[in-house]
């Protein structure tokens, strides 16, 4: 582990694994870089990838009050100074945060997957407000029922009644994974405000020069897909890959036809 120290002097904690061009990653919203360790480590052979939980989470700095994008692009400055990386991996919000940072940090190569990017009145967060109510009523379960009903509306459990996604829900909390993403539920809709907050046409990121691979799972959400056609239109030097048999978490399982055509992106001579 390495430590770096962010703009506003906290330490930021590097983990770092392989070995080849240096990568880093920008986890999603709701888990740590744990969720990370089997991409690490496929990508080991090929790639130098480092990690680092962002703020509020296991070994990172609180986050700053009040919560904003641009603490998150420092410190993914700092991270790629440090590293001298220049190709990022973003997944969900942290893809979002990826993508926004291209518009402004030295990052030639950008790999998404799953990007949690409000173009064209995608991702608007109407879910929020109630499920915050949830969260203020004492009951994570429902507020959990209701992200994961608005965040998978190709799933059957979405289509159930609200209190039948509860109970559900309720088992999940008994889950190691399930109580680690209640207790990031706060963060996780921070960071969905943001991201709603910054939508508007793709337009917004025809400054990003870095290569792109947007990536998707095409057992997940339906609304990548649109997503990463209403960028193409504003990103001429993207490109994009479906996944096949892969849903939202298709990165944190990391199969072959997911990794080997990411590491040929990641590695691919400028």
């Amino acid at each position: 582990m390495d430590r770096i120290v962010a703009p506003d002097g906290e330490k930021i904690v590097l983990h770092t694994t392989g070995t080849g061009p240096d990568v880093v990653v920008v986890h999603g919203g709701g888990v740590t870089i744990e969720q990370y360790r089997r991409l690490a480590t496929a990508l080991a052979e090929r790639c130098t990838v480092h990690l680092y939980n962002r703020r509020g989470r296991a070994d990172a700095p609180a986050r700053r009050e009040p919560y904003t994008l641009t603490q998150e692009i420092e410190d993914l400055g700092a991270v790629l100074a440090h590293t001298g990386a220049r190709t990022v991996v973003g997944h969900s919000s942290g893809g979002f945060i990826a993508l926004r940072a291209a518009l402004t940090l030295p990052i030639a190569r950008l790999a998404l997957y799953d990007p949690a990017v409000s173009v064209d009145g995608i991702l608007t967060g109407d879910f929020i407000a109630s499920a915050r109510a949830a969260i203020r009523a004492g009951d994570p379960a429902r507020a959990m029922a209701i992200v994961g009903a608005a965040a998978n509306p190709h799933l059957p459990a979405s289509r159930l009644p609200l209190g039948a996604q509860t109970a559900l829900c309720r088992l999940f909390l008994r889950t190691q994974v399930g109580r680690q993403m209640s207790e990031l539920l706060d963060i996780t809709l921070d960071e969905t405000a943001l991201v709603a907050a910054h939508g508007g046409a793709p337009e917004q990121y025809t400054g990003v020069e870095a290569e792109v691979l947007f990536a998707y799972g095409q057992a997940g959400p339906p609304y990548y897909p649109r997503i990463a056609a209403a960028l193409a239109t504003a990103l001429p030097r993207m490109r994009v890959l479906p996944v096949p048999r892969c849903g939202h978490d298709g990165i944190n399982r990391a199969p072959a036809r997911l990794v080997d055509p990411l590491a040929a992106f990641l590695t691919a001579a400028a």
